[in-house]
């Protein structure tokens, strides 16, 4: 034991205080932001795939599937770039808000952001629900979108920074357990509401979203804002009584100092979208831009957004569709709490490497076996096992991304970034998640146009390089706390000539580390 209540384990201090209820029960109001991404996210695809909808909105789509003398290409019957500007709008609107919600977050602090957030969502989920027309429609998807934007740039920083290293990765994931939660939730509202005969079933899906803005508006205004956040806005003691609640001891001296010397650090800092240009944040920015690159480019969201629609197109019919959606949505929920017992036991790194592996794996039988059904007509039946096979299929490629990519899409880039370039980073992160996820959203009717089956092999071939970049560039990071995250990159094959020799681990440290005390 080192004075000050710390001890040096695994390349990182490990400070006094345990897991205590208070930061418990605050993560998982927190974490609650999640939810609203994740209804949306099982919301749009199964509304698309309802006919009424379509009808209303979509008239030419609903034709063209209801046309049997219509001898356009299977694969092709959905594709309309105006169906996908429905579920895409939304992203287009949360990578503009993320540079709002940035600077938000870093003065007027993390709970300000989520408060922001959860009221914008709820007017659009109001508008939504009441569309009289496409264009109501498209304006409220947008606010939906920009409450997203403020969601996803707050709430991963509020987890990180309020969870003790050692469990940091369990508690941010709960934000990606309560996406898949509300997800699970939106598939369940779909299979319930495309069975209300009087054609208002859709009506009822999208306003539900205003439930999950509610929760994240209600507990926005109750919850405390991170030391980190209080420190930032020049309120010292009032950070280290934060400090002491949330670790549940006195003894927090030795954090609060690597604390108060992060944020004198980051005052410093006048021009942060500047700043992380520099070389020695070079691999917080890399990785903060590769990451939600690659979590899109798994394919995820294919499944995800167009998961009913996607069934229907390989000849499941509408009730099998949804409740096909349920399953991996019920798949996707039980795998999220897999990654969080796993997370901070065998690190970040396993679980990326493991996921890529089984999502490539499925990924190619399930091109195989829609190919050889299928072929490039689109023409072709499943019998009742190969339905089964191919949905078993589906569902561990879900299991792979929600223990692996999922989650940790969105831990990594909070955890590795000091204070000085915090906020600018994790704008970063989400405005190119959210660019991708719109135009992985809006171009895929067309890909499942003419990709076909190769449409599979196309993303799996980016699982390839993705699982190369992490095994090669990305050092584990589990235990690490945030304000020490530097010394991880200093010591990197390759990212270790861009951190200057300051913020590489003293011959003290590593001495320390190699006892293991």
């Amino acid at each position: 034991m080192a004075g000050g209540g710390v001890v040096i384990v695994g390349g990182g201090r490990k400070y006094d205080g345990g897991i205590t209820f208070f930061v418990v029960i605050t993560c998982i109001v927190a974490a609650m932001g999640g939810l609203i991404f994740g209804y949306d996210l099982g919301i749009s695809g199964g509304v698309t795939s309802m006919e009424d909808f379509l009808k209303k909105f979509f008239p030419s789509v609903y034709n063209k599937m209801k046309d049997e003398t219509n001898d356009a290409n299977q694969y092709c019957k959905f594709d309309s770039q105006l169906l996908t500007l429905f579920t895409s709008s939304l992203y287009v609107a949360a990578l503009a808000a993320s540079f709002c919600a940035s600077v938000v977050t870093r003065s007027f602090g993390r709970k300000t952001s989520m408060l922001i957030g959860g009221l914008v969502f709820l007017i659009g989920s109001i508008l939504n629900g009441a569309a009289l027309d496409i264009e109501m429609l498209i304006i409220g998807r947008l606010l939906l979108g920009v409450g997203v934007g403020f969601a996803n740039q707050s709430v991963p920083l509020y987890l990180s920074e309020m969870a003790p290293p050692k469990v940091r990765g369990a508690l941010n994931i709960a934000f990606q357990m309560a996406i898949t939660l509300g997800i699970l939730i939106a598939n369940f509202v779909n299979v319930g509401t495309a069975k209300i005969k009087s054609g208002w079933g859709w009506r009822l899906s999208l306003a539900l979203a205003a439930v999950p803005a509610v929760m994240m508006t209600i507990g926005s205004i109750f919850l405390p804002d991170t030391p980190n956040s209080i420190l930032e806005r020049g309120n010292i003691e009032e950070a280290r009584k934060m400090l002491k609640k949330i670790r549940g001891t006195e003894n927090v001296d030795e954090e609060f100092h690597d604390l108060i010397e992060a944020c004198v650090a980051a005052k410093k800092v006048e021009h942060p979208w500047k700043n992380i240009m520099q070389p020695k944040y070079r691999p917080q920015l890399v990785i903060c831009i590769l990451v939600p690159f690659f979590q899109q480019f798994t394919g995820i969201n294919v499944i995800m957004f167009y998961a009913p629609v996607l069934f229907k197109t390989l000849g499941f019919g509408s009730n099998a569709s949804l409740m096909s959606s349920a399953i991996t949505g019920t798949v996707n929920v039980f795998s999220t709490v897999v990654s969080i017992v796993c997370v901070d036991r065998f690190g970040r790194r396993f679980l990326f490497l493991e996921g890529g592996l089984q999502m490539f794996i499925c990924q190619v039988l399930v091109a195989v076996m829609i190919g050889m059904n299928f072929g490039t007509s689109g023409e072709g039946s499943l019998s009742t096992s190969q339905a089964d096979i191919l949905l078993f299929l589906i569902c561990a490629y879900v299991a792979a991304f929600a223990w692996s990519w999922g989650p940790l899409g969105w831990l990594i880039p909070s955890e590795i970034c000091p204070l000085e370039i915090r906020s600018a980073a994790q704008a970063i992160n989400v405005s190119v998640n959210m660019l991708f996820t719109f135009i992985v959203a809006q171009v895929f009717l067309s890909m499942l146009c003419h990709l076909k089956f190769g449409l599979f092999f196309f993303f799996a071939g980016f699982v390839v390089l993705m699982t190369v970049f992490i095994f090669l560039f990305m050092p584990e990071t589990k235990n690490i706390p945030i304000e020490e995250m530097n010394k991880i990159w200093k010591a990197h094959w390759f990212w270790g000539k861009y951190i200057p020799d300051e913020v590489g681990t003293s011959n003290n440290d590593v001495e320390k580390i190699s006892r293991v005390v």
